[in-house]
């Protein structure tokens, strides 16, 4: 059995950057605040607890005060940063700069779109991180659309600026975007400059793994996609490897392997999430590899 970990997987830039800046200042100071998860991957949060992260959630935040906080890559809201400042809190800030970018163009967009009664519309996962720091420089008066039934939410009378949290699929991205066109084309008539304008803010690095994951779900018999269940990267690349190789399994480590889906497999296949660091995907190779073994012998 050949067992193959896939070499474009594993950790973006963004989430790297913030371990390493969590594990660099625990080294000095011992116990660092994390707000929220720092990966959405169970096994990493508590490999990084044993090291001294301790997550806390924002209504926390607000009732500490003279310590050091770590932002994490998805970044954060204005009102964050205003609460550190009352509080006397260091934010250690690993916001990923793809992330900051993004919240700038929002900010602008918003602040352009007030004299146009427009809207700022986010293709995102409603409460995600990330689409919280989005949403909070509109004053939280952007429309997140996941769905066709969340369009309903949306008035096509009006200017639409479309943009998508950076870890969402391509696909689905422009599924919403042609679906919006239709509705302003309906609702006016035509579709006219002005009308609506949308922008593809998702993250080429997360983006260019959808074709890579295609081709390599095709070059083994079965497929293992690692990844924490809250990531919603994992779940869409995954759906990814399923609608191309049907002998796909969502499993968050080894220990969630079913033997039998390796039956008669040459070629096995261990890929996983931007979130998925790759010390855990090697854990699941070292498993296949000797379950692989005990069927030989």
């Amino acid at each position: 059995m050949n067992v193959t970990i896939d070499k474009n997987s594993g950790y973006c830039f963004g989430v790297e950057f913030a371990i390493q800046m969590a594990e660099d200042e625990m080294e000095e100071s011992g116990t660092l605040y994390c707000l929220g998860d720092i990966v959405h991957n169970d096994m990493e949060v508590k490999r990084l607890h044993a090291k001294g992260l301790r997550v806390i959630d924002r209504d926390q935040l607000s009732d500490i005060r003279d310590c050091k906080v770590l932002i994490r890559a998805h970044g954060e809201p204005p009102e964050t940063y205003q609460v550190a400042l009352k509080n006397n809190i260091e934010l250690i800030d690993a916001s990923c700069p793809v992330v900051l970018k993004l919240q700038n163009r929002v900010k602008n967009a918003f602040d352009k779109s007030q004299d146009a009664k427009g809207q700022i519309v986010i293709y995102g996962k409603p409460g995600h991180a990330e689409v919280i720091g989005l949403s909070g420089q509109t004053l939280d008066q952007a429309i997140i659309v996941m769905t066709e039934e969340d369009l309903d939410k949306i008035d096509f009378s009006k200017p639409v600026t479309l943009f998508s949290q950076t870890t969402k699929s391509t696909k689905g991205f422009y599924h919403i975007r042609q679906l919006i066109e239709e509705r302003i084309a309906k609702e006016k008539g035509e579709l006219n400059d002005g009308d609506f304008q949308a922008n593809d803010s998702i993250c080429r690095q997360v983006s260019n793994r959808e074709p890579q994951l295609v081709n390599f779900s095709n070059e083994n018999d079965v497929i293992l996609f690692v990844s924490g269940k809250k990531s919603s990267n994992g779940k869409a690349l995954y759906g990814v490897c399923k609608s191309e190789n049907p002998n796909s399994y969502f499993i968050e480590s080894e220990g969630e392997i079913d033997p039998s889906w390796l039956d008669g497999a040459k070629n096995v296949g261990i890929c996983g999430a931007t979130s998925t660091p790759m010390w855990l995907m090697e854990q699941v190779a070292n498993h296949v590899k000797e379950l692989g073994q005990q069927v030989a012998v």
